[in-house]
């Protein structure tokens, strides 16, 4: 084992609403759970539910400099609450995906040189080329989006060299550096540039998932000179280096405080949002009769909205070859898993058994068990080994008796 039980592992998580964290100790035991809420700690940046809706609808951005401000907040909370950040051997994080942010020239120099007496905010707010980063729910760049499937042989031929069609992408010109959401947050704890993990980075249109490099066809298509922005990839249990001394001298950690690749808040997932997957939108409503009908009462259709995005989950897993058996069961996990009503429509679905975690904050833990790793990796064990002692789900729900019959009728609906 990388620590006793003296020894801690951090986890960030930099989420469109807050910036959460999570301490385990060396026996995968939850420590410390904190976090800010964007819109009502930092109200200064008057955003909404963490983001800032354009007068167009379609441009949906976030301040880079809210991000860091909400750190400074973050590890001062902790610091008054008496953690002691000398225990912490590594930490990692994640970011929301499909985030960017644009470093202005002379960034690196501001990084590398943080004077522990300032606040991070204070010394890094002309360090952002765009002040507000293009986030997850943008969607203003369609055009370029089609220019790029085009550039590379159609949307197919797109999907097979990067694993998607292309969605919306960031303004890619005109800057020293582009981060991700996650390597932007990894590169505040280096004090240097961070490079984009492969998970995170699959996700940009731009990166050979075969080659795990980025695509020569798919940067010259997107931008000039876009490969030196963008940095080398990293594996994603890559050790990047330790803390910068910043956090040494202003919160205490220790100089060989490792610093694990950031990536993706939810690497592998599917959006159910009409703006990614699938990409049209429809409302469709039947009766039990199959009827078509224009509306629901407000407890049938909130209802129908939750039946709705687990059948099209289940859909997408079945299309991928997963099969509902006998000893199936579902893991679930966020912020809606402490909700047993959403759990028990989830179980109804699936026709399975729903098992919980008693941490809701599901990326933080999961950082944290990956900063973790990288350590315990370094002498060869694995992710499964490292986690051996980690809690077990436990039972939370089981489908409701007679459900799977309706469900099975919905599903071949669906199907049909």
């Amino acid at each position: 084992m990388a620590g006793g039980a003296d020894s801690c592992f951090l986890g960030f998580d930099f989420s469109t609403q807050q910036l959460k964290v999570i301490a385990v100790d060396g026996n995968l035991e939850v420590i410390v759970q904190s976090s800010v809420q964007f819109d009502s700690e930092l109200p200064e940046f008057r955003t909404r539910g963490g983001v800032h809706i354009h007068d167009d609808k379609l441009t949906v951005t976030s301040p880079a400099l809210m991000f860091v401000k909400a750190l400074d907040v973050l590890l001062e909370k902790m610091r008054n609450a008496g953690f002691d950040f000398s225990r912490v051997k590594a930490i990692s994080g994640s970011g929301q995906q499909h985030g960017s942010v644009f470093w202005r020239k002379g960034a690196r120099q501001t990084l590398n040189h943080l004077d522990p007496q300032k606040h991070l905010h204070l010394q890094l707010q002309e360090c952002f080329a765009l002040q507000d980063c293009p986030v997850w729910m943008d969607s203003s760049t369609s055009d370029q989006c089609q220019f790029l499937e085009a550039a590379v042989g159609g949307a197919q031929r797109l999907a097979d060299i990067t694993g998607s069609r292309a969605y919306e992408v960031c303004h890619l010109c005109g800057f020293q550096r582009i981060s991700l959401i996650s390597s932007f947050a990894s590169s505040l704890f280096l004090g240097d540039y961070a490079p984009i993990d492969f998970s995170d980075g699959s996700g940009m249109n731009l990166m050979d998932i075969f080659e795990r490099r980025w695509s020569q066809v798919c940067l010259d298509a997107a931008a000039p000179q876009l490969a030196e922005r963008l940095g080398d990839l990293t594996p994603s249990a890559a050790v990047l280096g330790c803390v910068s001394l910043y956090y040494t001298e202003r919160f205490g950690f220790a100089p060989s405080c490792k610093v694990v690749a950031f990536t993706g808040d939810n690497p592998g997932k599917v959006f159910l949002s009409p703006s990614i997957t699938p990409p049209a939108a429809g409302v469709h409503r039947f009766n039990a009769e199959g009827q078509r009908v224009s509306w629901f009462e407000q407890d049938v259709e909130i209802r129908a909205l939750l039946e709705g995005q687990f059948l099209a989950k289940r859909v997408h897993a079945e299309k991928l070859g997963y099969k509902i058996l006998a000893g199936t069961r579902v893991l679930a996990t966020g912020g809606a898993s402490s909700n047993k009503d959403i759990l028990q429509v989830l179980s109804d679905v699936f026709n399975a058994p729903v098992y919980t975690i008693d941490v809701t904050d599901s990326a933080c833990l999961g950082c944290a068990y990956r900063a973790l790793h990288a350590l315990e990796a370094e002498t060869g064990a694995s992710f499964t080994e490292t986690l051996r002692n980690a809690p077990e789900p436990q039972l939370a729900v089981r489908p409701t008796p007679g459900a799977q019959e309706v469900q099975t009728h919905t599903h071949f609906r669906v199907l049909s």
